[in-house]
């Protein structure tokens, strides 16, 4: 047969090759799938709220001697009565004695609960001691049993809650209860009403979100069985995490993926043949994104804070799965149904690329032509979001933590308003016994302790208790906390303060520093990625200072948001970490996608012809995904917890202004100004150029 023969031949069997690995893949991939979900195995989960601190924290070291003295067996919760500040009736004072009685059945074997009425005559709390459960999973039962029984029969008007920390550790897990469901049908939704619209197809969008849904489920048992392996926790807001970043960065390699086999689709007759040209073409671009995403995250693996290990591990692994799905399952299930799965708007061999002329071709011809002009406002714009930065507050005490109001909230604003504030959750001394006098007056004097009482002893410690005046977890009860610490341990070096207050001074300590550490690490990563894909470290830092100053304007517009819309007093300590990780890893892509594009449109006109180019193909495909992982991130917001809604809202909004102004206006600009420098030192510095060079 002669060459023109074999090439048929060749020709003839090549989409039954296709056909049959199309569908050997998408069986394979079938059957990893249900083998995975239904493994049944679950991961290693936090225990208790040390587990989220460093080991050698000393609240942590507190809480680990108290353990091994025995002499944190119980925990309180408090069932606060008032009349909303009004003075309390006899007969409430009756009530409240009945209460103490019927309440004692919930407290603790062997142990008392007790009644104290406040000063002032208008409240009052019963404290009910508890067993303490390192894991806090058995105090669901008692404390509904607790808020059931101080709440039935009251006279009107007499109002009850309770709180104190196994009531805030119940409302707590509470926000994460259906958490998976509830952000898997949200995102879900989300993404697949972003899909309709994009591709404007009643089956497309199918496609994508099918294997992207799968991928998450398979991604949630990764992350589950490494647990079981690796030096890391599970938990609801890592897992949470999770989830939107398998939907959001494997939707967004999913589009980018398709817009490249549509492209082919319009030069190659064989639907085999388009997605090979499609997948060589736009793989590079989404292992390089998605390697960048994964490297910022295992970042976090250097962090102090144990809940920021967890995100970064858990996320690392979910971006890997979502990666191997976009690029392994995803191109097989597109070829199974042939070009009918675009339909109505069907690709045809031969027919114009609409990019060409399309509304990104303009943009990039307006953007290109005033280079100057287009930088200077696209700086400005960014400036000018920037400035709330300068009176951002940080820290949220215990009860500003949730969106909504919880009873322990309610109950532990009561008691702040008639009782010393810290009565609920007390700070502990753990002293060596010959010292405690001293110390406990030591304590006793530091502004902000309302008072200092022994609470046993044990092989030579003595446990003290310190009362403080000041709100749990705020500024001024962390401040006191470290006023106590100096105070102690400048009359016995070994004391080890714990207890709630101290555990969120030493959490807040151990964020402060992976701040310093961590921001500069993923600074490096996104840099060194740049530079080994584009060969160019004029363009590596450009690049990286856009998703900077993206980062700053998104974080200052978010702040002003925050105040004058949501009402937050403060952003939580670890929002700046999280929304700079995301932010910068997941925002560095869209510059990835149209920064190797045009590189690629480079070896074949100058500068300037390259970014026109590249923004009028990537225009569409990227804003369309950016405004999908925008939409994603903001579904955080549906769970009840300010820190996720923060971090939402910052990238959220971080990668709308990444995607429409300074991914299609002002890195075009620039590229445009730089010229051929922008490729420094690279090949494509010094040529072959064509004019304007």
């Amino acid at each position: 047969m002669d060459a023109d023969g074999a090439r048929t031949t060749t020709t003839r069997w090549r989409p039954l090759v296709g056909r049959w690995a199309s569908r050997i893949v998408v069986l394979v991939a079938l059957i990893f799938s249900a083998v995975a979900l239904g493994s049944g195995i679950t991961g290693d989960e936090s225990s208790n709220s040390v587990a989220n601190l460093p080991a050698d924290a000393e609240s942590a070291r507190a809480s680990e001697l108290q353990e091994s003295l025995g002499t944190s067996k119980f925990t309180p919760v408090f069932a606060v009565f008032d009349r909303g500040g009004e003075k309390l009736t006899e007969e409430d004072r009756r009530v409240v004695g009945e209460k103490v009685r019927e309440l004692q059945d919930l407290a603790a074997e062997g142990q008392k609960a007790f009644p104290v009425f406040a000063e002032d005559g208008a409240a009052a709390f019963v404290g009910v001691p508890l067993a303490t459960d390192p894991s806090g999973d058995s105090y669901e039962e008692p404390v509904a049993d607790i808020r059931e029984l101080a709440a039935a029969d009251l006279p009107a008007g007499l109002e009850a809650q309770a709180t104190g920390g196994p009531a805030f550790s119940v409302d707590l897990s509470k926000v994460f209860d259906g958490a998976d469901v509830r952000l898997l049908v949200t995102t879900a939704g989300v993404v697949a009403l972003l899909l309709l619209l994009t591709y404007r197809s009643p089956w497309l969008w199918l496609v994508p979100l099918t294997v992207v849904a799968v991928a998450d489920q398979v991604a949630a048992t990764a992350v589950d069985v490494a647990s079981r392996i690796f030096p890391f926790t599970v938990d609801g807001q890592s897992t949470g995490i999770t989830s939107v970043l398998v939907f959001g960065a494997g939707t967004n390699y999913a589009l980018l993926l398709i817009a490249r086999y549509r492209e082919e689709l319009r030069r190659e007759e064989s639907r085999y043949d388009a997605m090979r040209v499609a997948w060589r073409q736009a793989a590079p671009a989404i292992l390089a994104s998605s390697g960048t995403v994964v490297l910022a995250l295992l970042c976090l693996g250097f962090a102090d804070s144990p809940s920021s290990r967890n995100i970064g591990y858990g996320g690392a692994i979910g971006i890997v799965v979502a990666v191997v799905y976009a690029l392994v399952v995803l191109p097989a299930a597109m070829t199974l149904f042939g070009r009918r799965l675009f339909w109505p708007f069907v690709p045809k061999v031969g027919q114009a690329d609409p990019t060409a002329t399309g509304f990104w071709s303009k943009v990039a011809a307006v953007v290109t032509g005033r280079p100057v002009l287009v930088s200077v406002v696209g700086v400005a714009v960014l400036a000018v979001l920037a400035i709330p930065l300068t009176g951002v507050a940080a820290g949220l005490s215990q009860t500003e933590q949730f969106r909504a109001t919880p009873q322990s909230v309610t109950g532990q604003e009561v008691l702040a308003e008639h009782f010393a504030a810290g009565a609920s959750q007390p700070t502990s001394l753990l002293t060596p016994t010959a010292a405690a006098d001293d110390v406990r007056r030591a304590v006793a004097e530091v502004e902000g302790v309302d008072r200092v009482e022994p609470a046993g002893s044990a092989d030579g410690t003595t446990v003290l208790t310190a009362v403080l005046g000041a709100e749990p977890a705020s500024e001024a009860a962390l401040a006191t906390v470290e006023s106590i610490r100096e105070a102690a341990q400048g009359v016995e070096p070994d004391v080890l303060v714990g207890g709630a207050d101290a555990e969120s001074l030493d959490s807040e300590t151990a964020t402060t520093r992976d701040q310093k550490l961590i921001i500069p690490m993923i600074l490096a990563v996104v840099l060194l990625v740049l530079l080994v894909l584009l060969r160019s470290i004029v363009a590596a830092v450009l690049l990286v200072l856009t998703v900077v100053a993206t980062f700053a304007a998104s974080l200052g517009a978010s702040w002003w948001a925050f105040q004058h819309w949501f009402d937050f007093p403060a952003l939580d300590y670890s929002v700046p970490l999280l929304s700079f990780l995301f932010l910068v890893a997941l925002g560095v892509d869209y510059n990835i996608f149209l920064t190797t594009r045009a590189k690629e449109e480079a070896r074949r006109h100058d500068t300037k012809t390259a970014i026109s180019v590249a923004l009028a193909v990537t225009g569409g495909v990227i804003t369309s995904a950016g405004i999908l992982l925008a939409a994603v991130f903001t579904v955080l917001g549906v769970l009840p917890l300010i820190v996720l809604t923060q971090v939402g809202v910052i990238v959220g909004f971080g990668v709308l202004l990444d995607t429409l102004l300074v991914r299609s206006v002002l890195v075009p600009a620039l590229v445009s100004l730089l010229g051929r420098r922008f490729w420094w030192p690279g090949a494509l510095s010094r040529g072959p150029v064509g004019e304007g060079q």
